[in-house]
């Protein structure tokens, strides 16, 4: 699929698949770095999502003029994204205290799917999970590869604050929220890890292109990695000052 539109009068819009699976997720990043790498004078800005890449122009390009001439180079784009490599991320280890005060859902998610809640941490830290895009808030990764026997449907009435770095379940997806939040995602676990830190370069722990692996730890090893996460923080501001 490669299907080119104005996106109103300051951006086009190319959709490069119908359903997400990382074959459209490979296509979708092979399109982006095609992008980049041409330097259109005209494209001031790019942002992939799931199943399309957003192009906004320069003011006094003509969005209509830049749609029309993508469209034609259709067949040549289709061809060297068809060749392209898969391209392979970090593996990214993420710990996570599953259930208790970290994982207020996990019993619900359980009991949904009539599972105990050891399976439900036995089949979420069993999976190798691709990180789409980042989105929603700085850092938050929409992750593709949540087993479908975990689907579960968010919560009726969202919460006012859900903790930072808490693990979540929202249809067929699974996240983590790097800074306290509102939010309607079930939460079965936290990590102590931090995932966006305005002080690093990059700010963001994780990249569209990543893939992660849950690692369940116990509350002694969250409090370990909680306060050495802590520490290192201290330590990068101080340097900084």
């Amino acid at each position: 699929m490669f299907v080119v539109n104005p996106f109103g009068d300051s951006a086009v819009h190319v959709q490069l698949g119908s359903e997400v699976n990382e074959a459209v997720f490979h296509k979708v990043r092979a399109f982006a770095a095609w992008m980049e790498a041409k330097a259109d004078e005209r494209i001031g800005e790019l942002i992939p999502g799931y199943l399309a890449v957003t192009l906004f122009v320069r003011s006094g390009a003509d969005v209509s003029e830049v749609a029309r001439r993508l469209a034609e180079q259709g067949g040549a784009f289709e061809k060297t994204l068809a060749e392209a490599a898969a391209g392979q991320g970090r593996v990214v280890e993420i710990p996570v205290c599953y259930g208790g005060e970290y994982g207020p859902d996990l019993e619900y998610v359980a009991g949904y799917h009539g599972l105990t809640a050891g399976e439900v941490i036995a089949l979420h830290a069993g999976t190798e999970y691709l990180v789409h895009m980042l989105g929603f808030m700085p850092g938050f990764p929409y992750l593709g590869g949540l087993p479908v026997r975990l689907a579960t449907p968010r919560l009726a009435t969202p919460r006012a604050e859900v903790a930072q770095g808490s693990v979540g379940i929202a249809g067929s997806q699974t996240g983590i929220y790097p800074l306290a939040s509102p939010g309607g995602w079930q939460i079965i676990g936290r990590t102590p890890l931090r995932l966006f830190d305005p002080a690093e370069d990059p700010p963001t722990l994780l990249q569209s292109g990543d893939r992660i692996r849950f690692k369940a730890v116990g509350k002694e090893e969250y409090s370990q990695l909680s306060d050495k996460n802590k520490n290192e923080s201290k330590s990068t501001n101080m340097n900084g000052n």
